[in-house]
């Protein structure tokens, strides 16, 4: 009895030693691994909570997670990722924007939360009235640091004459831009443009070079259709979904950017601020972009569209509908933005473009790219 009595108490003790092993954290010795999906950097922002974040954000190629405390920062740190103290918190930030929002449809005007530097920033274009630009400086000057004003020299406009994507698609006299294929969980097939298009359901897309039937356009929205309210969390502010069942097409899941340049969309997700971005267009292409915003409130005649992506891109007329990709990664749908007239591969700059989240699109409808 003695002997089994300490057999016990040997393998008990072992046991235990197991135990506390596996709860200690890793050695100092041990580096976590670096933070390099948004995904996981937005879901970790999430964990710690809009009032001890301030958003995530791309600088010098590097994730950064802005947090309100030092406790924050050290887990951001221990996630393996790089954190910037600020002033400001996500909550604060997204209030701000809301008062914004309050103010309705300003034409000429955007603003967005800005994570790199944890504020709210507001773009002017030509064209915005007096009386409309008054109303946004007494908000921001209840918000002095916290808001920040830039005047932008050009107009807002969207890309709504010759519109298509990386392939031409006509309907009703109107050219316009097939953005993404994507498929719902039964395998049909549907293509994405955007919703300014043709607003309406029950019109027929044509292929624009040689007029083979695509399909009907089923569901739309631009502002509200019939996809309901647009407030660009739950639903799409600007966009269409088109039946893609020709008996002469044959979908495929790539983008052209040029005759030789075919890219596949391999999958999709939300932007992150400061990630490089790469857009086609039936007249331009812009491979040199990156995400200036990820999350901003834009009025364009006449119209409110919420949760839009704001990048550096140019685009050109015609270029509506047309896909945004980081890499092989589906981000956005091209609406409309300042008023460029000439636009190439390497043109990114000053240029303010803005776009219909893709996934926000693809989780409203059940959808998804392949």
């Amino acid at each position: 009895m003695r002997r089994a009595r300490k057999r016990l108490a040997q393998i008990a003790s072992a046991t235990l030693l197991v135990t506390i092993a596996a709860t200690l954290p890793a050695s100092a010795g041990e580096s976590p691994k670096p933070l390099t999906s948004p995904t996981r950097a937005a879901a970790l922002a999430q964990q710690l909570g809009d009032d001890r974040t301030g958003g995530v954000y791309y600088k010098d190629g590097r994730l950064v997670v802005a947090v309100t405390d030092q406790a924050a920062a050290q887990t951001v740190r221990d996630a393996g990722g790089t954190a910037k103290l600020v002033t400001r918190s996500a909550s604060e930030l997204a209030s701000i924007h809301r008062r914004l929002d309050q103010l309705g449809n300003i034409p000429n005007t955007t603003w967005g939360v800005e994570a790199s530097t944890n504020q709210v920033s507001v773009e002017i274009f030509d064209g915005v009235t007096p009386a409309g630009q008054a109303r946004i400086e007494k908000v921001a000057a209840a918000h002095p640091a916290a808001i920040r004003i830039n005047r932008v020299d050009s107009k807002l406009k969207f890309k709504a004459t010759e519109f298509r994507g990386a392939n031409g698609m006509t309907s009703n006299g109107w050219l316009c831009s097939a953005g993404f294929n994507v498929k719902n969980r039964s395998g049909t097939v549907y293509t994405l443009t955007a919703g300014h298009c043709v607003p309406g359901t029950g019109n027929t897309w044509y292929v624009h070079y040689n007029s083979v039937r695509i399909g009907t356009q089923i569901v739309y929205n631009f502002g509200t259709g019939t996809s309901g309210y647009c407030d660009g969390v739950t639903r799409g502010c600007d966009y269409a979904i088109v039946t893609t069942d020709g008996p002469d097409i044959t979908p495929l899941g790539n983008v052209r950017f040029g005759s030789h340049d075919v890219r596949e969309v391999v999958d999709s997700r939300y932007p992150a601020e400061g990630e490089s971005v790469i857009r086609a267009g039936v007249n331009s292409v812009d491979t040199t972009g990156h995400v200036t915003k990820a999350n901003v409130t834009v009025n364009l005649d006449g119209k409110t569209m919420h949760s839009m992506m704001e990048t550096s891109n140019c685009a050109l007329s015609g270029d509506s509908g047309g896909p945004a990709l980081h890499g092989t990664t589906a981000l956005g749908l091209l609406s409309g933005g300042t008023d460029e007239t000439v636009c190439n591969s390497t043109s990114s700059g000053t240029y303010r473009n803005y776009f219909t989240k893709v996934q926000t699109v693809l989780n409203e409808r059940a959808l998804h790219v392949y």
